[in-house]
């Protein structure tokens, strides 16, 4: 009998009580650590977005059923970052739960959000920088980096805010999913359909553009400074607003609003 509870996935409501430990646990971490494994998680997402870009090589960029195959490969990055360890902000929207119920301070909050994203775009952009040695950007896939860049480049502020914060509400599901599980095959398996609909459906996740951009320039794309800079900025505001508000929020309030 404990043998089969030992097995069984935890409850929302135990899944709630564990995101909130694990925000306290995130905010504790000294700057350098937190640091260190944002820079992994950039990295990590880097990984899935070049891996995205090679599957997208020679495909319609706007073909469904290659964009879902190039989304299961994507998921490569948030499957190391929960299974490895990694601190990435998109998925530090859900933190918020932690602020709200007064087990962290806003200020700590904020911190862990401005160390980790500077972090993550450390990691990604650094990726970048080595997938530029390998020579790979020199043949097709350097033309598929910079086309992905130029659709991004060339969104409007409420399509880059809108598409992040339903890029995250589906990343922090993700993330939130994977807290039900005991084992890793669990926590796997739970990433492995919200993340490819995101990318199926061409939303726009911040840390996935600090190295889309960077592979672009390395490739030889032109592209505006400014039109990267707004949409770092508008992805990452919307990552929050759909992460923090559509997930963390309300799932604080159905399972966390009475204690």
């Amino acid at each position: 009998m404990n043998d089969t509870h030992l097995s069984d996935a935890y409850k929302p409501r135990e899944m709630a009580a564990l995101v909130e430990q694990a925000g306290v646990a995130k905010a504790a971490l000294p700057a350098a650590q937190m640091f260190v494994l944002a820079m992994l998680a950039g990295a990590f997402i880097g990984f899935g977005a070049a891996a995205y870009t090679m599957v997208m090589t020679g495909s319609d960029l706007a073909h469904g059923p290659a964009r879902f195959l190039g989304g299961l490969v994507f998921s490569l990055g948030l499957v190391l970052v929960v299974v490895g360890g990694a601190e990435l902000f998109t998925g530090n929207a859900l933190m918020v739960m932690a602020a709200v119920d007064r087990k962290i301070t806003g200020g700590a909050l904020v911190r862990n959000w401005a160390v980790v994203w500077c972090g993550n775009l450390a990691g990604a952009s650094g990726l970048a920088a080595v997938f530029a040695m390998t020579g790979l950007y020199s043949g097709p896939m350097g033309e598929t980096a910079v086309k992905i860049a130029q659709a991004k480049a060339a969104l409007g502020p409420l399509a880059e805010l809108s598409r992040a914060a339903l890029c995250n509400a589906l990343v922090c599901l993700a993330v939130w999913l994977t807290f039900s599980s005991r084992d890793t095959t669990g926590k796997i398996l739970a990433i492995l359909f919200p993340i490819p609909a995101f990318v199926l459906l061409g939303m726009e996740h911040s840390v996935a553009n600090m190295f889309f951009f960077p592979q672009a320039l390395a490739a030889g794309g032109d592209l505006p400074a400014r039109a990267i800079v707004q949409n770092l900025a508008l992805t990452s505001l919307g990552n929050v607003v759909g992460g923090a508000g559509g997930v963390a929020l309300a799932y604080r309030f159905a399972y966390l609003g009475g204690k």
